[in-house]
């Protein structure tokens, strides 16, 4: 869609469109209260600047609409609205050999475990060993230090979506 036909959709279907982005309803609330947009790159701008003044509980809820590296099946089973702009998000995952999967899904446990959440990476453009070297990287860092981390990661996450959404 353009930029201006999403401007003009209705409430309910602009909160729809940007949850395929992001599943935080901070964020979804904030991004309809600044519709409507000029530019596309206004929307990008404002769209971080939104993600940036949520809380730590508005960024887990975020980190819920994304499965496990690896996990794509979980994705489509909980958040199925957001799976035509994740498509290919994952797709060095698919290529990996047995032995990197079993180490992603062990790292991804580990990661669960440490600090409550599932491990978020912008996995665009990465192989599955890219992420599984960031994934033992990130398991040492102090919990405050990987919650900004991830937060990047899902801000980086929501505007490539953002950026895909006007391209379809």
């Amino acid at each position: 869609m353009t930029l201006n036909e999403f401007n003009q959709l209705d409430t309910l279907a602009a909160a729809n469109a940007l949850r395929q982005c992001c599943v935080s309803e901070a964020w979804v609330v904030r991004m309809l209260g600044a519709r409507p947009f000029e530019y596309e790159h206004e929307l990008y701008a404002i769209a971080e600047a939104c993600w940036q003044g949520l809380d730590r509980t508005d960024y887990l809820q975020a980190f819920e609409g994304h499965p496990k590296i690896g996990d794509v099946s979980s994705l489509r089973a909980k958040y199925a609205n957001t799976t035509a702009l994740a498509a290919g998000e994952q797709a060095a995952v698919s290529d990996a050999d047995e032995q990197t999967l079993l180490a992603l899904a062990e790292g991804n446990a580990a990661y669960e475990a440490r600090f409550g959440y599932i491990f978020i990476v912008c996995a665009t453009g990465k192989s599955a060993e890219e992420m599984l070297s960031l994934l033992n990287a990130r398991l040492n860092n102090a919990p405050d230090d990987e919650l900004a981390i991830a937060a990047a990661e899902q801000n980086k996450i929501t505007q490539i979506r953002l950026q895909k959404m006007l391209s379809t």
